[in-house]
């Protein structure tokens, strides 16, 4: 159930195909969560949880999200795609509703741990563009629920042990207006976990995210890594170009494994 929507609630969500992008999530008004699991034999018993980008306004669900499980998969992850809430609700501020339902499927994770084969300290979150923004959110506002309680499952931490940043928007504002200052939904602290950012200097979506993003961890000694591409571009997800940041997922794996989420090779 939806945080902060009544149990009667009548609710639907709409998606359409997109000739690049794939399936292209146009309405949520009921987060969900859809699990994929590793080979037996390649099973780490770690998982990510997954937010596409979108702008807050719709999910590239495909490119952002069920192609990243199917390579999490590969490396021995449970992936878990989320589909938060969008588009923005008018009223709210735009990550508000998605900062609920993110907080509660990693309560969700851990609650269903042990039943999905999964340790409940090797649970991360990356996102891509808004859901980086989402996930650096989710990796700093965890102590406090943004939401009443819907039940028990809610007084489990929500706190993720790792983050996965591409591309991520919005950490300095809007339209980045806050050059390396981060915005204020943004709270490192000295609990945030570690994290790893990938970007593009000639990024539409600023790379001062990224940089802001790291400077903070570094202040607070989390460990974490920054790379900045010179070109790249945004919204490539997984799929491989020319450019050399397209090979960011091995770069993430080998982060991975050097703070132990995945075994040393």
């Amino acid at each position: 159930r939806a945080p902060g929507v009544a149990a009667d609630a009548v609710l639907e969500n709409k998606s359409e195909q997109n000739e690049r992008i794939g399936t292209r999530v146009t309405s949520v008004s009921k987060p969900t969560l859809t699990i994929y699991r590793p080979a037996k034999e390649k099973d780490t018993k770690a998982a990510v949880v997954i937010c596409p980008g979108g702008g807050y306004h719709i999910l590239a669900l495909d490119l952002e999200g069920t192609e990243v499980a199917r390579w999490l998969n590969e490396i021995g992850v449970t992936g878990i795609v989320l589909q938060y809430r969008v588009p923005r609700a008018k009223e709210l501020a735009k990550h508000e509703l998605p900062l609920k339902d993110a907080q509660r499927a990693i309560s969700i994770v851990r609650q269903h741990a042990n039943d999905w084969g999964i340790e409940p300290d090797k649970i991360g979150i990356l996102g891509f563009s808004a859901g980086g923004h989402l996930a650096a959110t989710a990796s700093t506002t965890f102590s406090t629920r943004t939401y009443d309680a819907v039940d028990a499952t809610d007084e489990i931490s929500c706190r993720p042990d790792f983050s996965v940043l591409i591309y991520p928007a919005y950490l300095t504002g809007e339209k980045g207006e806050l050059g390396v200052q981060l915005a204020d939904e943004v709270r490192v602290s000295d609990k945030t976990p570690p994290a790893i950012m990938i970007h593009a200097q000639n990024d539409g979506v600023t790379c001062n995210s990224s940089i802001a993003y790291f400077l903070a961890l570094k202040e607070h000694k989390i460990p974490a890594e920054l790379h900045i591409f010179p070109t790249g571009g945004h919204g490539y997800g997984l799929r491989p170009t020319e450019h050399a940041v397209t090979g960011w997922p091995a770069l993430v794996e080998r982060w991975l494994r050097s703070i132990s989420v995945l075994s040393a090779e």
